[in-house]
């Protein structure tokens, strides 16, 4: 059986971690070799080895057992590598009588030569309810240190959160000393429409109504993100009642959805025919409702 260090896959270099620091590193190996944004075979067998990595890792009992048999491959070298270090680094007679001199120029001569990672560059780009749900590619260009103008195609994967960011691996700030470059992180910011606003996996809608529609009850059609669907209005609605439809809302990124919410709205005409206004103030002699007596 071929072994797999669990905790390198997660991007850790030891096992003495708890179980907060093996969620954070899951969610960051996962989102960086995700389907939606990686292509190819590699990537996919990759994120299946984070997947079963953290469910291992994330079971105690199972992660109790791993952990011996991690010892027995990786722990073992890591315990030796640090004895041979701690060798090397215990001082001789000259080093007690020359210690301070030569400390102070080693010291020197690694500080000029330790590589060092760039910085991280963060961004932001704002996108439509309708491109956040199917994904996009989408073309943003930054100046760089040099001055110049760079241009980077993001690859916006569906049904991605608001406020979720996207990594483009060492594309941030040049590292020093032969260290790794930054990576660039652009945060999602999805806007609201006049057609549709994002309550967390819920998208809402308003559903406009005549007078009639609301006291008799009607089927009216409503726009979808993706389609078109019949509700039925019960009679009596009133504006600010709220009507469900399951499954009709943004990505969950389970494989379900959240609901369309249609939020009433009673509407008037600004400008009624006479024979409209005759009817209503027929209505207005023969009704018995008191709307300000319910309040």
């Amino acid at each position: 059986m071929i072994f797999k260090d669990y905790y390198k896959i997660l991007g850790l270099e030891t096992n003495k971690v708890n179980i907060e620091e093996i969620k954070n590193a899951f969610r960051e190996q996962a989102k960086k070799y995700h389907p939606d944004v990686n292509n190819g075979k590699v990537a996919e067998e990759r994120f299946k080895d984070i997947n079963e990595a953290y469910r291992v890792l994330s079971d105690h009992i199972a992660r109790k057992k791993y952990d011996r048999v991690w010892y027995s491959h990786v722990g073992k070298k890591i315990e030796k590598q640090n004895q041979k270090e701690e060798r090397e680094a215990r001082p001789d007679l000259l080093t007690l009588l020359f210690g301070n001199i030569r400390s102070a120029k080693n010291k020197e001569k690694q500080a000029k030569k330790l590589p060092i990672r760039g910085e991280n560059v963060e961004t932001e780009i704002t996108l439509t309810i309708e491109q956040a749900f199917y994904g996009i590619e989408k073309k943003i260009s930054l100046r760089a240190v040099d001055g110049k103008m760079k241009t980077f195609l993001i690859k916006v994967p569906a049904g991605i959160r608001n406020g979720e960011k996207i990594r483009l691996i060492g594309q941030g700030k040049t590292g020093s000393n032969g260290g790794k470059n930054g990576d660039l992180l652009i945060k999602i910011h999805i806007e609201n429409s006049k057609k549709y606003r994002l309550q967390g996996y819920d998208i809402y809608t308003d559903l406009y109504l005549t007078p009639y529609e609301a006291v008799l009850g009607t089927r009216v059609k409503i726009e979808t993100i993706e389609d078109t669907t019949n509700v039925y209005v019960p009679q009596g609605m009133i504006s600010g009642e709220k009507i469900r439809i399951p499954q009709k809302g943004y990505k969950d990124g389970k494989g379900g959805r959240g609901d369309l919410v249609a939020e009433v709205k009673i509407v008037v005409p600004k400008k009624p025919s006479e024979e409209e206004i005759e009817l209503y103030k027929k209505l207005k002699e023969i009704t018995k409702f008191e709307p300000r007596s319910t309040v």
